[in-house]
C-alpha cells in the first residue's frame, strides 16, 4: 500500500479527546496491519530533553539539526533559527512512508478531518466553518455532519479507511 498522499486529520479544541482517540485509532490501525505515522501540531515551544543533555547542548551551540540515536529509537531536532514552519506537507514528506498519516492539529490545513467535540464542553464546534471536516467524533449526535460514536475508536477507523479508499488484510 505505502501511500504518503493518505493524511487524515483528528481536529479540535483543546481537551475535547483528540490525542486520546488518536491513541486509540494507533493501536487500531496497527493492529489491523497498517503502518501509520503521526503528526502532532503544537503551539508551544517544544522542549524534547532537559536544557544539559548533549544534544539539547549541541543545538544551543548553534546546530541546524541533531540526531539522537539509540538501539531503540531515534530522533531528529530541527531548529528553525527564525525561519517560517515548514507546512503540513514539508512535514509529512519528511517521514518514512506509511499506509496513513494520522495529524492531530494543522486545524487550518484542507486535508479530511474528523471533529472531536463534547457539547458538555460548552465551547463552540468548529465544523459549521470548515468544509474539510467531514464528521465529528462526539459523544453525543450531532447536526450538519455525519455523527461518529467518540466511544467506538474502531468504527471512527472503519470511516477514515472507507473515506480513503485503504484495503487492509
Amino acid at each position: 500500500m505505502m501511500q504518503p498522499q493518505w493524511i487524515f486529520g483528528l481536529t479540535g479544541r483543546s481537551g475535547m479527546g483528540k490525542t486520546t482517540l488518536l491513541l486509540a485509532l494507533l493501536a487500531e490501525l496497527r493492529q489491523r496491519g497498517l503502518t501509520v505515522n503521526a503528526i502532532k501540531h503544537s503551539h508551544h515551544d517544544l522542549q524534547l530533553e532537559p536544557p544539559d543533555k548533549d544534544s539539547a547542548r549541541m543545538r544551543a551551540a548553534g546546530a541546524q539539526e541533531v540526531l539522537v540515536a539509540s538501539p531503540y529509537r531515534y530522533a531528529i531536532v530541527h531548529e528553525l533559527h527564525g525561519a517560517a514552519e515548514p507546512t503540513l506537507a514539508e512535514q509529512v514528506a519528511r517521514l518514512v512512508p506509511a499506509d496513513l498519516t494520522l495529524v492531530e492539529g494543522f486545524k487550518r490545513e484542507p486535508h479530511p478531518k474528523i471533529e472531536v467535540w463534547r457539547a458538555a464542553s460548552g465551547q463552540a464546534p468548529l465544523y459549521p466553518e470548515d468544509p474539510a471536516i467531514l464528521a465529528v467524533a462526539s459523544d453525543a449526535p450531532v447536526s450538519g455532519r455525519y455523527w461518529l460514536d467518540l466511544n467506538q475508536p474502531a468504527r471512527i477507523a472503519d470511516y477514515i479507511l472507507q473515506i480513503l479508499d485503504i484495503q487492509t488484510c
